[in-house]
């Protein structure tokens, strides 16, 4: 495959999106994310991969949905940085951990755990899946500017999200069970599905990536008993992605 043509499964060639791409899992929501850009614009769909390109103060700009789970996740981000684009934001939903997370917060992630396949045939698993630096930094501060509830922290992923949610039936039950008392007791924040991947194939390819989550629920609380209704938006999380990426932006163009 050469530069020019297009990347086999988001059906991208160079020209056809930004430096800065918003990674959410859901295709439904790239629609929602792109109302977001200036000119935006519907660029291709095909698989679980939609993606819309527009600007900010200037620049060019896409969202491409990624499926659920690290291995789609890792293909967009390989085929998106073979056309051009070096810095990422995924933005998703997580279930908290921590019982200070609450639904309705957002999570911020700092580093993830690797319990999950696609980072192992990336790099060996000694090596710690981390947020660039810069993009972390960013989203904390559009956090701050926008004046919404935020954690910063270690978020924990995995490939099976009924592995989670219904521990006691897998054959496997007694690792799982064990491995999340492990998270509980280390602080982690957050369970998601696609930033250990996401993170770990990033710096494969010497590309940025950060992470913010909408929190939906947390199970530890509400098994602790605290009456919190689910929040199923994904507003804040898209919001302080955004504005995340046009301080950058605009911080590269003083640069």
């Amino acid at each position: 495959m050469t530069v020019h043509e297009k990347q086999y499964h988001i059906q991208c060639a160079p020209g056809d999106v930004g430096r800065y791409v918003i990674l959410p899992g859901d295709p439904g929501r790239c629609e929602k994310i792109a109302a977001y850009f200036d000119d935006p614009r519907f660029v291709v769909s095909n698989r679980e991969y939609v993606t819309y390109a527009g600007t900010l103060e200037g620049e060019p700009v896409s969202v491409t949905s990624t499926g659920i789970g690290g291995p789609s996740a890792a293909i967009a981000m390989e085929e998106l940085a073979a056309v051009g684009a070096d810095t990422f934001v995924r933005v998703g939903t997580c279930g908290g951990i921590n019982r200070k997370v609450k639904s309705g917060d957002c999570v911020i992630a700092m580093s993830a755990v690797r319990h999950e396949g696609t980072s192992r045939e990336y790099a060996p698993i000694e090596y710690p899946a981390t947020a660039d630096y810069q993009v972390f930094t960013a989203l904390t501060a559009a956090a701050d500017k926008l004046g919404l509830p935020w954690h910063a922290g270690v978020v924990q992923c995995k490939d099976s999200f009924y592995g989670q949610h219904s521990p006691e039936r897998m054959p496997v039950a007694g690792e799982l069970l064990e491995k999340w008392e492990a998270w509980k007791r280390l602080g982690v924040l957050a369970s998601e599905m696609e930033s250990a991947a996401l993170f770990t194939v990033a710096a494969s390819l010497g590309v940025r990536c950060g992470a913010v989550f909408n929190v939906i629920w947390n199970q530890e609380r509400k098994a602790a008993g605290y009456d919190e209704p689910d929040d199923l938006t994904t507003d804040k999380g898209i919001r302080i992605a955004v504005e995340a990426i046009r301080k950058m932006i605009l911080e590269e163009k003083k640069a």
